[in-house]
Parts: structure tokens; sequence; C-alpha cells
């Protein structure tokens, strides 16, 4: 159990610092990758920035996530639920060019343009506050890779264990601090989990 998204971010620090991790950069997933995401970057000295994706919402139901798609259009399908739902092709392509356009408007707001850091050859961790069923972590892991990042770390404090074995075929290294098979959602394992207003976000990145 964390206090709270710094608590976790200092732990997952610790966890990265003994594990001789070397990085360019660490890109938080907002809104709630921030606070993870800042002590990690302090505690191996190098920028933070952010790396955006958003879901891609069942038709009729936007909480099901069917996949999702980077601000880059980086997109990641469950194919499996896509069928299951009935979406069609026409449904996920429109999806996928809406929800990649709300990503590139998220990533201008955070950083004054929607395009990722110059991260060609570069070494990159890509820190959320947790993960559930991985799907916007898929799509921000690809976007980083099309960026050009010659290594990509994927940490995280607590995920799905079903999901962080998932991730370890889509990022170089995984690194979580917790994968309890009792995992139900990410939020069950933070006395405080509130949601971070993208105003208090952003502040993380000019600390």
């Amino acid at each position: 159990m964390f206090k709270d998204r710094t608590d976790a971010g200092e732990r997952l620090a610790e966890l990265v610092r003994s594990e001789e991790v070397t990085t360019d950069i660490v890109l938080a997933i907002p809104r709630g990758g921030l606070p993870v995401g800042r002590p990690v970057a302090d505690a191996l000295d190098v920028p933070l920035d952010v790396v955006v994706a958003k879901k891609l919402g069942a038709p009729g139901n936007p909480e099901l996530a069917i996949g999702a798609v980077g601000a880059d259009g980086s997109v990641w399908l469950n194919d499996a639920l896509i069928e299951r739902v009935g979406a069609t092709d026409a449904y996920v392509e429109r999806e996928r060019q809406r929800k990649a356009e709300e990503a590139s408007v998220k990533a201008t707001q955070y950083r004054g343009t929607g395009s990722i850091p110059d991260l060609d050859g570069k070494r990159v961790v890509v820190v959320d506050d947790g993960v559930a069923t991985g799907a916007t972590t898929v799509a921000c892991i690809r976007q980083v890779k099309n960026a050009g990042a010659s290594h990509i770390i994927l940490a995280v404090p607590v995920g799905s264990p079903s999901s962080i074995e998932r991730l370890h075929s889509e990022a170089d290294e995984v690194i979580c601090i917790e994968a309890p098979p009792h995992f139900g959602a990410v939020g069950q394992f933070y006395r405080v989990f509130g949601q971070v207003p993208d105003e208090v976000a952003r502040t993380y990145l000019r600390e």
C-alpha cells in the first residue's frame, strides 16, 4: 500500500537506483504518472517530460478500452475485444483519429508542442502510477519506440500480473514494485488516489 503517488514515486526511485538504471530522460504518462515520475527523474538526475496516449472506447461504452492511441498516431488494438463488442473498422479508425488528436492537444498543453522530445538513440524510462489493462501504456511505449529510442524501461509502482507480463514484450525492461495476484484496480493500492488536475500535474514538470 502506497500513501500517495509521491510516496510511490519515491519508493520506485529507490528501486530504479538499486537496479543501477541509466537513462537520458524520464517520460511520465499524464496525469497520474507525473507525481510518480518526478522523484524518479530527480533520483536519476535527468529531465522529466511526458508521453501521452488516449484510450479507444468501445461503442456505447467509452470506459471499456478496446485499444489506445498515442499523440503520434501509434496504436494498440485489442482485436479479440473489438470483435466481441462488434466495433467496425470504420468506427475504430474514426476513434483512432479523434483520440490521436486529443492526445496531441494534451501533449501541447503540457510542453507547448504536440511532438515528443528528440529521443533518437536515447535510453528512456516511461513511468506511470500503475498498470491495469495496459492499453495506454502500450501505446505510449510504441510512441517512444517510433521516436527512435534505443532502450525503453517501463517503471511502475504496481500493476496487474497479466498486463506486466505482456508489457515485457513491448519494453526492453519492466521494473514494478508489486504485481499482486489479487489485483483489481490501481487505486486499491493507494491510500490517497484522487484525480490529479492538469494544472497540478504540470507543476511537476517545472520542479
